[in-house]
């Protein structure tokens, strides 16, 4: 049998009324007492799904979401947050900020309610494993002013990625994320929070693991595809065949891969690769160097040159 959904804070008899899908795929659903008896009883059933109201007699809506989120144990579950009309628009706010993945107003949708239910129950069957891609990636921290940054994603899941950053970030920052895949189009949007730094991810880069705390539901779904793809044994797409090489140029003992160039807000960016002619293999270089261009074909140009005068 499936792991029970859980609820606290509300009603489990009128979420079964309101969410009829559960009834029709014989969900389970089990109505905890508190916040914690809730915590205890995620790590323990391994549940997908956890629906929370805003009557916790023990902890604050907030506060659950994010014990949920900072423990290994309960991390990977699902969170919908379900608030009466009545409380103000900053709880919203927080419940997004406190890591929940989705937030609903009453009086519901039914609709909605169960496009969000079914989404939810589906994320942590799909996000096992992280799949290696090379999307590039926008980010602005919103613990600090506007200021943006550009990296690469190295891997990606449905519960976060693997960043590469060419600046060091403040210490655990909240990042409002947007980024692109090959196989993604329009670009995709996330909030998320880094939970450590990645040490894998080499010179020129500092690397950072992102949980996502948000992903809205059109990104949600283009991310589990491409993650679904993977598990299938299917490429994500035809970049992935070539591990997203265009060119490489060998010089000395050294062979330098060129990276497909990827497109940003204001050009374009051409990732070098670098590794012992020795021990290189397609794909398995290192990082060395990232070039700018005004089109994808100066972004090639820029980098051949750089190349060039390495000889």
């Amino acid at each position: 049998m499936a792991p029970p959904i859980l609820v606290a804070g509300l009603d489990g008899r009128s979420l079964l009324l309101e969410a009829p899908v559960l009834q029709r795929d014989r969900h389970v659903v089990e109505e905890r007492a508190g916040a914690r008896d809730l915590i205890d009883a995620v790590a323990a059933c391994g549940t997908r799904l956890v629906v929370l109201g805003t009557r916790l007699d023990d902890l604050s809506l907030g506060e659950t979401i994010r014990r949920l989120r900072s423990s290994a144990a309960t991390r990977h579950v699902s969170i919908l947050a379900l608030v009466p009309a009545p409380e103000p628009a900053e709880t919203d706010t927080e419940v997004v900020r406190s890591g929940a993945n989705a937030v609903l107003r009453r009086p519901l949708d039914p609709a909605r309610l169960e496009s969000w239910i079914a989404k939810l129950l589906a994320v942590p069957r799909r996000v096992e494993a992280r799949v290696p891609v090379q999307g590039h990636v926008i980010g602005t921290p919103r613990s600090s002013g506007p200021a943006h940054f550009y990296g690469l994603t190295r891997n990606l899941s449905v519960n976060g990625m693997l960043l590469a950053s060419p600046i060091r970030l403040a210490e655990g920052p909240d990042l409002e994320l947007e980024f692109h895949l090959p196989s993604a189009n329009p670009r995709l949007r996330a909030l998320g929070r880094v939970v450590r730094e990645a040490g894998e991810v080499a010179w020129p880069y500092i690397g950072y693991g992102v949980e996502f705390m948000f992903v809205p539901p059109e990104s949600l779904d283009a991310i589990a595809s491409v993650v679904a793809q993977w598990n299938a044994g299917q490429p994500a797409s035809a970049e992935d065949v070539t591990a997203g090489i265009h060119s490489t140029i060998r010089r000395d003992v050294w062979v330098y891969e060129i990276l497909e160039p990827v497109s940003y807000g204001e050009g374009w960016q051409a990732e070098i690769r670098r590794a012992p002619r020795e021990a290189w293999r397609p794909g398995g270089a290192g990082p060395f160097y990232v070039v700018e261009g005004a089109s994808r074909e100066e972004a090639l140009r820029v980098a051949k040159r750089f190349l060039s005068r390495l000889a």
